[in-house]
């Protein structure tokens, strides 16, 4: 089994992982100029003091406004659009002076009642006492999530433009190709939890916010840098927010989104804007998502110690239950029949294979294994380095894999409370046919001071991969990944990238195989 033991040691203070080549990761000192390749995007860097933040929620500035002669029936319905029944009761046992004395009583009983039984139910379920920002940042797959100055990330599945969320809740889209910077902002855009662009379209960008989920359409031969909030359509359902979690279709028919107060996922059909709750008892509500790239299961994790993989033909689901904590995060191999997923307060990497039943077959892993496989294990280990001792593992905040299947980015949170637990990006190799291995590529790094709190591969990478990461700091960075792909045959020179000693091939995977399904 692949553990941290066999990887290099992590850089010493003031190095950079810059790319791999040759099948090694190259590193510069900060000062050094990143490597200038045509195929990698610009890096940016958002400094935290240039950010305006809400001075205040809208709840508290809202008395400043209304206008205190407002009857009481106004006021009713005021705090039934605001806070549905829950508000009206509150509104009408504080208004005892306006309303008679056995309205006045009922409603405080009532609403004592509800309270107890929405104390009991938060003892079954402790993450429905947090607050909305809490939730999020709590199932959030961005570490730090409420201190990060880069709260979500998304590439386009089909270019080089990219959407920017930030501390401040706007989005920028960036397009090396482009000058124009388009930036977006609606009254409803509040503690974005996820942005995620719709495949096989150009415009649409949909935004999971406190709630409501929000689709954008920004035209992208449109010169304004300030598209206004009619170009972005408002989806809602009662009870279903906050949405801490979205995922397109493979062919962008559909969307899914999640909140961890809601047992349902809302399935979208955006363009007539309706929704399908898809519901089943249990887990307390639904934290992620994550549809496979065949489009034939969809990830689904719950606040409690199960997760469900939906087949897409009937939808129908299977429950996997774990054993000490929720499904903190999870990536699907390219051909969506292997799913990587990490367990809360645990240091592994289980591993599950799907294969195809028959159409109307409900069980959606018939031929596949009853239990999950443990492929790595990222316990904790000390490495000698030239700082001193630092210690790298322990529990995993989010997963990534490159869409040729063949790299592996696993964020590891670290202890903020110790220096020498930095949080780390650990790599692997990885190879899927005819066999699933694992092999030790090494750990990403960035400048002193700078932690990883967020990670994506590039989609549409033509010579490897290419892992963006956003850092603690507010840098974006990009970091090339160039390797000839296993799976795909190159003739001649034209296919190699284009860097010293482009036509050796890369280490041969069957002979340091270090986790396989042979062995396992």
């Amino acid at each position: 089994m692949c553990s941290l033991a066999l990887f290099p040691p992590p850089l010493p203070s003031g190095q950079t992982t810059l790319c791999e080549s040759n099948n090694q990761l190259l590193s510069g000192t900060n000062t050094e100029d990143r490597l200038k390749q045509e195929s990698s995007p610009l890096s940016l860097f958002f400094p935290r003091e240039s950010l305006k933040l809400h001075s205040r929620t809208e709840s508290s500035s809202k008395a400043a406004f209304l206008d205190h002669s407002e009857t009481l029936w106004m006021r009713s319905a005021a705090a039934w659009r605001d806070g549905g029944f829950t508000g009206l009761l509150n509104e009408i046992t504080n208004s005892h002076t306006e309303v008679p004395k056995w309205l006045s009583v009922s409603s405080g009983c009532i609403l004592a009642l509800l309270r107890r039984v929405s104390s009991f139910h938060g003892s079954l379920f402790p993450h429905l006492t947090l607050s909305s920002e809490d939730m999020i940042a709590e199932f959030s797959q961005v570490l730090n999530w409420s201190d990060c100055v880069v709260r979500a990330f998304a590439w386009h599945p089909h270019t080089d433009k990219f959407a920017v969320v930030l501390l401040d809740d706007s989005i920028k889209i960036y397009n090396p190709k482009s000058a124009t910077t388009p930036t977006l902002k609606h009254r409803l855009q509040r503690s974005v939890a996820a942005v995620q662009w719709k495949p096989l379209c150009a415009s649409a960008l949909a935004v999971a916010c406190q709630n409501c989920l929000l689709i954008w359409h920004v035209d992208p031969c449109s010169l304004s840098t300030r598209p206004s909030s009619g170009c972005a359509q408002v989806l809602s359902h009662p009870g279903h927010s906050p949405v801490t979690s979205i995922t397109w279709s493979p062919s962008g028919s559909l969307l899914v989104s999640a909140s961890p107060v809601d047992t349902a996922m809302m399935v979208w059909d955006v363009a007539a804007e309706s929704c399908v709750p898809l519901q089943r008892v249990g887990g307390g509500g639904v934290t992620f998502l994550s549809w496979s790239p065949d489009g034939s299961h969809v990830l689904a994790s719950t606040p409690s110690a199960l997760f469900r993989v939906w087949e897409t033909r009937m939808w129908t689901c299977e429950r996997w239950p774990c054993v000490k904590g929720r499904c903190q995060s999870g990536c699907w191999s390219p051909d969506g029949s292997r799913l990587l997923f990490t367990v809360q307060g645990e240091a592994v990497i289980y591993g599950l294979t799907f294969s195809d039943t028959p159409a109307g077959v409900p069980t959606c892993t018939s031929k596949g294994p009853q239990a999950a496989a443990v492929v790595a294990d990222l316990s904790e280990t000390t490495f000698n380095t030239p700082d001193g001792d630092i210690i790298v593992g322990g529990e995993i905040q989010s997963l990534a894999w490159d869409p040729r299947g063949e790299r592996l980015a696993v964020l590891l949170k670290g202890d903020p409370q110790a220096a020498a637990r930095p949080a780390m990006i650990a790599v692997f190799k990885t190879r899927t046919n005819p066999i699933f291995e694992l092999l030790p590529c090494g750990f990403v790094q960035g400048e002193s001071g700078a932690e990883p709190r967020l990670m994506q591969f590039h989609p549409n990478f033509q010579h490897g991969a290419l892992l963006t990461v956003c850092w603690s700091t507010g840098r974006i960075t990009h970091v090339p990944f160039y390797f000839l792909s296993t799976g795909i045959p190159h003739f001649g020179l034209n296919s190699s990238p284009s860097l010293k000693r482009p036509q050796e091939r890369p280490a041969d995977f069957a002979d340091q195989s270090l986790f396989t399904e042979l062995i396992s």
